[in-house]
């Protein structure tokens, strides 16, 4: 097994692909902005720690030139934002586009850079079940999660265009899932949509991305049965009158969540 590179790989989702991807015999990069984190995730599979911040396209190429044996990328690293669009302010606004949008992209070339020259690697971007329909009081998260599958679709079919089946990318797009951020968001009246669908633990997921990696599709959406969400995509006014029942099964398990949980 070569080298792989996940992004927001302290902690979370992050830091359960590192352990999945070091498990399968792979040399590991933990790159995270947080090197502290990165490094406590490092130590526990002897892999390697980095600081990296995605929004700067330099930093990913410089990574990727620095590794032999490149493989796999994955690109994790992600923010949330929550509440009305309108309500995003502009610096927050920004700083989802350059982490989930341009950091995808960032890493993606950064790794296409070796991968295509060398004739083999693997591209996982990991998008959300957002990326797949808009999402009430996600929106900007939502916009930057569309916009990185098709991105990622885009280049898959790019490359496809040109006869490299040897190189490919895929969007992972995960339902919610129990990680630190949604613990922090427990409370907050404007998160709801995080806990409108089925939750997953991170490792559940991390299991998901090793099968992708292994049996390579350009998009998979996980739980299977929210592959439903295309069809609201597709027909949005059909959705809309269901709205008033989704928030409130939404809230009701939010609310059950931070009980339980004592936050």
């Amino acid at each position: 097994m070569g080298t792989a590179v996940v992004t927001g790989g302290g902690n979370g989702l992050g830091a359960e692909l590192c352990r999945a991807l070091a498990a399968r015999g792979h040399d590991v990069v933990v790159a995270d902005i947080d090197l502290a984190a990165a490094t406590a995730v490092a130590g526990t599979i002897d892999a390697m720690p980095h600081a990296l911040d995605v929004a700067d396209r330099a930093a990913c190429q410089d990574l990727a030139a620095s590794l032999p044996d490149l493989e796999v990328w994955i690109n994790n690293a992600g923010l949330l934002a929550v509440g009305p669009s309108w309500e995003t302010d502009e610096v927050r606004r920004r700083l989802l586009f350059e982490v989930n949008v341009h950091g995808t992209i960032n890493g993606t070339e950064a790794a296409l850079s070796r991968f295509l020259p060398a004739g083999r690697g693997h591209v996982l971007n990991i998008v959300s079940t957002a990326g797949i329909v808009p999402a009430p009081h996600e929106t900007i998260y939502g916009a930057t999660k569309h916009a990185a599958l098709a991105y990622s679709v885009g280049t898959q079919l790019d490359l496809r265009i040109r006869g490299r089946k040897d190189v490919r990318v895929s969007a992972l797009c995960p339902d919610g899932m129990w990680t630190p951020m949604l613990f922090k968001l427990a409370r907050d009246p404007d998160a709801w949509p995080s806990w409108s669908g089925g939750m997953m633990q991170p490792g559940e997921v991390a299991d998901v991305a090793m099968r992708v990696l292994d049996r390579p599709r350009i998009v998979k959406v996980h739980p299977r049965w929210r592959s439903v969400l295309r069809v609201g995509a597709a027909f949005p006014g059909a959705v809309a009158p269901l709205l008033p029942v989704i928030v409130r099964d939404a809230k009701r398990k939010q609310r059950k969540f931070a009980e339980r949980e004592g936050l």
